[in-house]
């Protein structure tokens, strides 16, 4: 894992916050960054800290069918298809460029629904 620079660790507490707050999500290290969990087994989001030397914090997420396409489509400089995992539909999501909260917190939500068990996923709507 790369280390955070200062201006960077706001931006990983928030996501930290967002993603803690939904029921039964933990966090653990993976593949050398944390990431988030439901009921520690099911990923639905890793943090990307500069991976491989890129130049931009963000995280990548399960997502819904052709949210990954629309996303990008829609705003390429905040979404990307991350490596490894793009191929399965999951969503980079840049954090280090002044994001909108609400719009990430609502694409964790659909990060999280798409790995938790139903019953756990219902609460979000309750």
């Amino acid at each position: 894992m790369a280390r955070l620079r200062p201006d960077e660790l706001a931006p990983v507490q928030r996501l930290r916050e967002i993603c803690l707050s939904l029921p039964e999500a933990t966090e653990r290290a993976t593949h050398g960054e944390p990431g988030f969990f439901v009921r520690d087994k099911k990923l639905f989001v890793v943090l990307d800290d500069h991976h491989h030397g890129a130049d931009h914090l963000a995280f990548w997420c399960a997502a819904p069918p052709g949210a990954q396409e629309a996303c990008i489509g829609d705003n390429s400089e905040r979404y990307f298809r991350p490596p490894y995992v793009g191929h399965r539909g999951w969503l980079g999501v840049r954090i280090d460029n002044d994001p909108e909260w609400d719009e990430i917190a609502e694409v964790v939500r659909d990060a999280y629904r798409q790995v938790a068990p139903k019953t756990l996923g219902a609460q979000l709507d309750s």
